[in-house]
């Protein structure tokens, strides 16, 4: 998955080697960055992490971590809040940490794919993440 990732220039290709991408999504993500009306984006990942990752004392964990921070640097978000998930009261999804990520535009997340510490990034996700569910959600800090 990460060698056909890195072969595609187009962030609509690279988005699309990662499981379960939402192609309607990706496109209303580019619409809403091309036009006059581009405002901020939280999105909150949800994720599952393998047992290589160690989360949250982890080496591999703490390195994914440390990349991408460098990489929401590079596109201006950032980290609003990340907590310890202890278990599911309701349903059935199985996950060890939620993220608040915070994204000056939605132009910035699409950014993501072609940043200097991309390639980094997603080897490293490759190795720690498990599964990920990432949801747009309105940017409550605006």
């Amino acid at each position: 998955m990460l060698q056909t990732y890195m072969q595609y220039g187009d962030m609509e290709n690279n988005m699309a080697d990662l499981p379960n991408v939402h192609h309607g999504q990706i496109a209303e993500f580019k619409r809403i960055a091309a036009s006059d009306n581009d405002t901020s984006v939280l999105m909150l990942n949800l994720n599952r992490y393998t047992a290589d990752a160690s989360h949250p004392d982890g080496d591999l964990y703490k390195e994914y971590m440390a990349v991408l921070s460098a990489l929401l640097e590079e596109v201006g978000g950032k980290v609003l809040w990340r907590t310890h998930v202890h278990g599911c009261v309701v349903g059935e999804q199985d996950i060890h940490e939620a993220l608040g990520i915070w994204y000056p535009t939605h132009q910035a997340f699409l950014d993501l794919m072609t940043a200097p510490s991309s390639k980094k990034n997603m080897e490293l996700r490759s190795l720690a993440v498990e599964h990920a569910d990432l949801h747009r959600c309105n940017d409550y800090t605006a």
